[in-house]
């Protein structure tokens, strides 16, 4: 098979790795690819949804692989569809699920999947009154697409006040900010899900934790993830089982009865309560990014077989591995302002780990950093603390000009 991956982060990396295992792959592609893509798959160079359609068209592309959210939510599904091509990935319209916390959480209230109790608004002022009656803390959700950033936890009525300021009158971004959700603030511990998806098929992968914060202790700025680790003990076989039944399984059949049948990769965002009991927080339409980075090194089944099964109708029986820990490096000032450009040292010294490449380039012949996260350390053990002790000896070989990263991934 010819195959393409669409994306040029550290998850689309892993992507390609893993892909590139298949026997069924004979040609790997990728746009827009990065330097560590590079070592597994040929990089093309075309930028708008339609011209990569176009290439993989006339490159006779069995199959493309979407990594990042922002493509799917354009419906470059559809636009692969038109000309005929397969594409693992949801169309724009099923793909709303992330594009749309209104239209995620509506959907959830309507099929009885557990989540916090939530408000719409479209109305500053509405919003305003409404958080008047409510206790705090309080989470403030921009409807669309905000890079991650459109989540606001507000301790305090001013706070929350704030967080509706910049997204419905300062308009911080933009039409995703057209309307907001207020939701109910749950306590517990998150963990990240994830399942393979074709209408009402379902191959349940498995869970991961990130860490959000910048700093060590969860101090710090949020920013795309500084770390992550799979298996998460504390997600049981039990909590599996429920999660399947109560969240996966009617998810997919929900989207099927909007008339807006999933295919891809869903990801549940949840969180579990003191009590034991998952909660939705948020979906997303791809891997997460950097879960991606410690769930596929644990897969050891063929991931291009168990997706071309599933776009057949069919499911399989997925075999995983030990655990994984992956930590972050990132620029100094990230995920506020930072600089790039600067030579990354240590790689060939680094040995039995996998580093993915996040955001690098090569300049004059030499890799440098191109990003705020630059590189992710994921090391595979026998168990978290083994793979955390292998993951951290690597970092301790790769240098750069303000390299930074936390300290305390894995450990709790």
């Amino acid at each position: 098979m010819r195959v393409l991956v669409l994306g040029n982060g550290g998850r689309e990396h892993a992507l390609a790795w893993k892909l590139s295992m298949s026997p069924l792959v004979t040609d790997l592609y990728a746009i827009p690819g990065n330097p560590g893509i590079a070592r597994v798959a040929s990089i093309e160079d075309v930028s708008d949804p339609v011209g990569i359609a176009k290439w993989a068209r006339d490159n006779q592309i069995d199959l493309t692989v979407v990594g990042p959210e922002y493509l799917l939510s354009v419906g470059i599904a559809d636009i692969f569809a038109e000309y005929g091509l397969k594409l693992f990935g949801p169309s724009k319209e099923a793909a709303t699920l992330e594009s749309s916390k209104v239209f995620s959480k509506e959907l959830m209230r309507k099929y009885g999947i557990p989540t916090a109790g939530f408000a719409v608004f479209s109305r500053f002022d509405e919003a305003k009154q409404y958080l008047e009656g409510k206790d705090c803390p309080l989470v403030i959700k921009a409807d669309g697409l905000a890079g991650g950033k459109g989540v606001v936890v507000a301790k305090n009525k001013a706070e929350a006040i704030s967080a509706l300021q910049s997204i419905m009158i300062d308009r911080v971004f933009g039409e995703a900010g057209n309307f907001v959700v207020i939701e109910d603030f749950l306590e517990g511990k998150e963990v990240s899900v994830f399942a393979l998806v074709n209408g009402d098929k379902v191959i349940p992968l498995v869970d991961a934790r990130d860490y959000k914060a910048a700093y060590d202790g969860g101090e710090g700025p949020n920013t795309g993830g500084m770390g992550a680790y799979s298996p998460v003990e504390d997600y049981t076989d039990e909590l599996s089982r429920r999660v399947y039944e109560e969240i996966l399984e009617p998810t997919a059949l929900g989207m099927v009865n909007e008339g807006r049948p999933f295919r891809g990769i869903l990801y549940a965002g949840l969180m579990i309560s003191p009590e034991g009991d998952p909660y939705v927080l948020e979906y997303n339409v791809r891997f997460g990014d950097p879960e991606a980075e410690v769930v596929l090194p644990r897969l050891k089944s063929d991931l291009l077989e168990a997706i071309v099964a599933l776009m057949d109708g069919r499911t399989v029986e997925l075999e995983w591995e030990g655990s994984c820990v992956g930590v972050v490096l990132v620029s100094k000032g990230y995920p506020k302002e930072y600089e790039v450009g600067y030579p990354i040292k240590g790689l060939e010294r680094v040995q039995d780990v996998l580093v993915f490449h996040a955001g690098t380039a090569m300049k004059e012949g030499e890799l440098v950093t191109a990003g705020g996260r630059v590189l992710v350390v994921s090391a595979l053990g026998k168990d978290r603390e083994e793979a955390r002790q292998k993951a951290y000896e690597a970092v301790s070989l790769i240098e750069f000009v303000g390299m930074e990263f936390r300290s305390d991934i894995g450990r709790n």
